[in-house]
């Protein structure tokens, strides 16, 4: 059975689609959903050079 997305009052992580565009793992999207329905920056293709270790940094 197919269910609709969650409604929630928080909007998803805005993604940089141009780092997005040949991402394997979330398709060119920018963010991934995890088991709980939550949107989150797609650790491939999200983070910044300088960023530790799986931390993703929010572009405006």
């Amino acid at each position: 059975m197919a269910h609709g997305a969650h409604r929630s009052p928080l909007l998803p992580p805005q993604a940089d689609l141009e780092r997005a565009r040949d991402c394997e793992q979330c398709l060119g999207w920018g963010t991934v959903v995890t088991r709980d329905g939550d949107h989150q920056l797609c650790q491939t293709c999200q983070r910044s050079p300088g960023d530790g270790e799986g931390s993703s940094r929010l572009r405006s």
